[in-house]
């Protein structure tokens, strides 16, 4: 990470000057062709960005956790994707407005290298997404996503990595470029050769060092 608690602390004190929201689990941030009514910094909770397919189905493009902001391109560019947030569990954000944030980005001696960690891990994800790709079966595309998300969102906990973010196998499925129904079949599977356990608060990868080994020995 480029930036150091001094300059994040900086960055939140520009999103102090503005709104401070709450959602509930399920409610949009930013609704289905709706423009963004600002720009987000997450203070506590988490958010999927997704979009809708010509097939009427959602995409999942990320997950957004707390420090981070939303709609980052937007933000930055004023290019808008017409992108749909949603909270995946109660969530705090503070919101400002684009002009706020431009005038910050452009303020001489403002510290812009919490904005370019973010935007470099954007790239990192979608990258990784990418590469995902390139495996040729389900499950390694399926395993590769599980490693992914216990990075970013993986804590330690008594049965081994919990990811406790609630995506629903469509989010996982789009994400790893197959159908909802072989998706929840390789889940079942790697249930049943004890490498992970589905609960209600998300996924528990309970040996992430053999998952892990199966790309090394790829």
């Amino acid at each position: 990470m480029l930036a150091n608690e001094k300059q994040r602390q900086q960055l939140l004190a520009l999103f102090h000057q503005g709104t401070k929201l709450q959602y509930n689990k399920g409610e949009f941030i930013i609704r289905p062709g709706e423009a963004p009514s600002g720009v987000f910094y997450i203070e506590a909770g988490v958010v999927k960005a997704y979009d809708i397919t010509k097939y009427d189905e959602e995409n999942l493009l990320i997950i957004r956790k707390e420090r981070e902001i939303f709609p980052l391109i937007w933000g930055i560019t004023g290019s808008e994707r017409h992108v749909i947030y949603k909270a995946l569990a109660p969530t705090t954000v503070w919101r400002i407005s684009r002009k706020l944030l431009d005038e910050y980005i452009h303020t001489p001696g403002s510290s812009l290298s919490p904005l370019l960690d973010m935007t470099i891990e954007m790239y990192r994800i979608h990258s990784e997404r990418i590469m995902n790709l390139e495996y040729r079966t389900v499950r390694e595309r399926l395993m590769s996503f599980l490693l992914t998300m216990s990075d970013r969102f993986g804590e330690v906990c008594s049965e081994g990595i919990c990811i406790n973010v609630s995506l629903r196998q469509q989010d996982i499925a789009s994400s790893i470029n197959a159908s909802r129904e072989t998706t929840s079949r390789e889940i079942s599977a790697l249930e049943k050769r004890g490498l992970i356990k589905t609960t209600a608060a998300g996924i528990i990868l309970l040996d992430k060092a053999k998952i892990e080994s199966f790309f090394e020995a790829a």
